[in-house]
């Protein structure tokens, strides 16, 4: 049986760390450790995705989440 995890991306350039990217990570992390989630996703921090104007990005997959939030990224999360 195979198992895959979700590639969850979450910007870190300076413009999404100042609009809330490190606490959406810290809460992601929290959520998706704690529910029926639990090891479905694998968040890896990047540095600027050049969308600045859109802080915070976060990729899900192939989709972009701008000006995301906990509860944009994890219905993306489910949909995926």
């Amino acid at each position: 049986m195979k198992h895959s995890r979700k590639l969850v991306f979450v910007c870190n350039g300076s413009d999404c760390k100042k609009e809330g990217a490190k606490k959406l990570s810290k809460e992601l992390k929290n959520l998706t450790n704690e529910s029926s989630m639990k090891g479905t996703c694998k968040f890896i921090k990047t540095k600027c995705m050049d969308m600045c104007k859109t802080a915070p990005n976060v990729i899900v997959g192939d989709h972009f989440c701008k000006k995301a939030n906990l509860a944009a990224v994890i219905g993306q999360i489910k949909k995926s």
